[in-house]
């Protein structure tokens, strides 16, 4: 084999044991409502003591995976097989704002915390739904030009009495728990630079950790550690090396400096950042880490001499309380299709083999699941969950995956699947210790990538290292359209003992919710077309469901108040698939109505009605330049544009369409827009240093033209598609 480097819950909850899973099977709550001895209503009184005991049991839920095992299943059985048709909705709670919700709640002592999109946080009784305390951290909302997927937030942690917040701009702050008011506030990141923080918080032992984004934008990515009670940097270890000449934070910075060519430190920093997923291991004392993709994606442009580039696309294990290397497993090396290892992962205890194994797995962007020893990083399995196209398998005696030739489009672009969202992005899966099954929610779609004409970093935008118009979508509808058949999405049951698929269930369009296990044998998940759906976990047979009136990709969670579970998502369309894909969002995703939705027994809530039309109203002005300037600024579009306007100027509608703008009459207006950011108190960055007032004009001008094909395509009466 190969090696690698090396809230009103007053109660206390008891834990029984269990062979199958790191998380116990557990008595029912029931049994405990006399043992704890009382709690502050929404003190957010979170401990070591708290977080491994007591959240077992589940009538909290402390962390944002629930448990440190992130395995977000809830032992909770009430709402079962049996009861389902009796869950209706008891409360919601209408967010400010329209943008996408990707958090997970927490609830600890009869409160609910979750976070909305641009970070803001909010306090709610987790029975009733009422508004207990709001915090906006007040991110200037240009800074949305560096959120390379939205201005989302993924949640917030809690200890000893503190809340704490990530924001998009990079700070790291704490609340307290009772009133939201802020006790300390830290800049994780250098202002200056484009970093952004969208992930959720964990804490061990008192220390606050976070990670960050902005890889396609140029840093260097790393994850820290700060005092609980001050905000205080207590260690921060880097994902990719610097320069060699200003010497080494560590010896895994040695280590992974020679896996590098070239000078990536000039084009960037490397990328590498720790936006999303981590896990704990109590007993072994290991925090583990997934890392993300490179500066620029391209690894011809970022190493041009080749190597793994470590850490990018790998999971690495940490030492918690000192930030200490222990051991990294790379999925994907020498990374060149954005294939993050950032995704969800699971920790568990397993029988392989007759041998009870400490397991981590993950379904990473590549299309590969991975069960590792989780003590030694040593590979176990690797299939692959989804039809991949850029490698043949993992060689299990290696722990590499063995590409197909040109995979890497050297010279010819190449359509690989799955595309640079995966086949599996943010959104958490859930595994279920009574079934033995994962649950993922997979993406299946594929993406073209080519060589660009020519590469020149810039410090102040995006850096993909690919060509933006062969990454396109085709102008003719009929292919259009062709492609559509192929923008497809699931929720896959993955057996991690096998390595093999369970069961799954297709569902019209890719970007559905995370999913949620639970013990009355469910498997909770809300869809891209607007349902929150209840699943049979050991079959998938769907039991129960309910219109949520908007797409819907968090995950739900569920506690327990008073002697009755709770099942709780917050729904609202969003991220990166709804903002780029404009051309392939459905009409049921929309309109953002952004939302916490709770449920429990017994309950008939209906939410009102919602009117909406998905049409973008075109009246562009004549087309008059000629196809050198509209090639020109559909160059400068893909390459400046489409992260928050859509592909091929087609808008998801969370942001504006820019064929239906105003603007478009009038080239001075337009530019006192995208050049000199009239709009930017809105969230429309001025593009200054990217863009002069003539490369400004060439985009207007192949918007327009953009703005006649979708109005024909409208006129023509195709208005599920690039007309809208």
């Amino acid at each position: 084999m190969f090696r690698v480097f090396g809230l009103a819950c007053f109660f206390l909850l008891a834990i029984s044991s269990c062979g199958k899973s790191i998380d116990s099977q557990n008595r029912k709550l029931a049994d405990f409502d006399d043992a704890l001895p009382p709690i502050r209503l929404g003190a957010a009184e979170v401990n070591t003591e708290r977080l491994t005991t007591e959240n077992l049991d589940g009538g909290n839920w402390m962390s944002h995976g629930r448990t440190y095992s992130e395995q977000r299943h809830s032992p909770l059985s009430q709402i079962s097989a049996e009861t389902i048709s009796d869950l209706g909705l008891v409360w919601s709670f209408d967010l400010d704002t329209k943008r996408g919700i990707e958090s997970t709640s927490l609830v600890i002592d009869g409160v609910m915390y979750m976070t909305s999109a641009w970070s803001i946080v909010y306090a709610l009784d987790a029975k009733t739904g009422k508004l207990l305390w709001k915090y906006d951290p007040n991110i200037p909302k240009d800074k949305q030009r560096h959120a390379c997927c939205d201005v989302v937030n993924r949640g917030v942690a809690a200890w000893q009495g503190k809340i704490f917040l990530g924001t998009l701009d990079g700070r790291l702050e704490a609340l307290d728990a009772l009133t939201g008011k802020v006790e300390w506030s830290v800049a994780t990141v250098d202002p200056e630079l484009p970093y952004t923080i969208t992930g959720a918080p964990r804490v061990i032992n008192g220390l606050v950790l976070i990670g960050n984004g902005g890889a396609e934008f140029g840093v260097r990515g790393f994850i820290a550690a700060y005092d609980y009670e001050t905000g205080e940097e207590v260690w921060k270890f880097y994902t990719v090396p610097g320069n060699p000449e200003n010497g080494f934070e560590n010896e895994a910075m040695r280590m992974a400096s020679s896996t590098w060519t070239g000078k990536h430190w000039e084009i960037g920093g490397g990328g590498g950042t720790v936006w999303d997923s981590m896990a704990y291991d109590s007993e072994l004392d290991l925090m583990y880490i997934g890392v993300g993709n490179g500066t620029p994606w391209n690894q011809s442009i970022r190493s041009p001499g080749g190597g793994d580039n470590l850490f990018l696309s790998s999971i690495v294990a940490l030492r918690p309380n000192t930030g200490e290397y222990v051991w990294h497993y790379q999925t994907t090396p020498g990374e060149t299709w954005d294939y993050t290892a950032t995704q969800h992962i699971i920790l568990a205890d397993l029988v392989l083999e007759g041998e009870m194994r400490k397991i981590l797995m993950q379904a990473p962007k590549n299309g590969f699941f991975y069960v590792l020893d989780r003590v030694t990083g040593e590979l176990i399995s690797a299939n692959n969950y989804i039809d991949v196209n850029w490698a043949t398998h993992v060689d299990l005696d290696t722990g590499r995956p063995v590409e197909i030739e040109g995979a890497r489009y050297p010279e010819t672009p190449a359509m690989i699947f799955p595309s640079y969202l995966g086949g599996h992005n943010w959104h958490p899966m859930s595994f279920s210790p009574d079934t033995g099954l994962t649950y993922i929610p997979v993406l299946d779609f594929p993406a073209v990538y080519a060589q660009p004409e020519n590469f020149s970093y810039r410090s102040a935008g995006a850096n993909l290292g690919t060509d933006g118009i062969i990454g396109s979508l085709p102008d003719a509808q009929s292919e259009r359209d062709a492609l559509r058949a192929m923008m497809r999405g699931r929720l896959l049951a993955w057996n991690p003992s096998t390595n093999s698929e369970a069961w799954r269930v297709e569902y019209t369009g890719p970007w559905n919710g995370g999913t949620l296990s639970t013990g009355g044998g469910l498997v909770f998940q809300g869809t891209a077309d607007s349902e929150f759906v209840a699943y049979k976990a050991d079959s998938g047979d769907r039991l129960w469901s309910f219109p949520t009136q908007t797409g819907v990709v968090a995950a739900p969670m569920s506690y327990w108040i008073d002697g009755e579970q709770y099942i709780s998502v917050n729904v609202g369309w969003g991220g990166a698939y709804a903002l780029v894909f404009g051309e392939y969002v459905r009409a049921e995703s929309m309109p953002n109505v952004s939302r916490v939705l709770t449920f429990k027994l017994d309950s008939a809530g209906q939410l009102p009605p919602v009117e909406w039309e998905q049409k973008v109203y075109f009246n562009p002005p004549k087309l008059e330049a000629d196809p050198e300037t509209i090639r020109r600024g559909y160059r400068q579009y893909m390459d400046n544009c489409n992260g928050c306007h859509g592909l091929n100027a087609v808008s998801g509608l969370l942001v504006a369409d820019l064929r239906g703008s105003g603007y478009l009459h009038d080239a001075e207006a337009w530019n006192s827009v995208v050049v000199d950011g009239a709009l930017s108190s809105k969230g429309m960055a001025s593009f200054s240093e990217l863009l002069s007032r003539e490369e400004s004009n060439d985009i207007r001008a192949y918007v327009i033209q953009q703005a006649w094909r979708g109005k024909k395509v409208q006129e023509e009466g195709n208005l599920s598609s690039g007309g809208k």
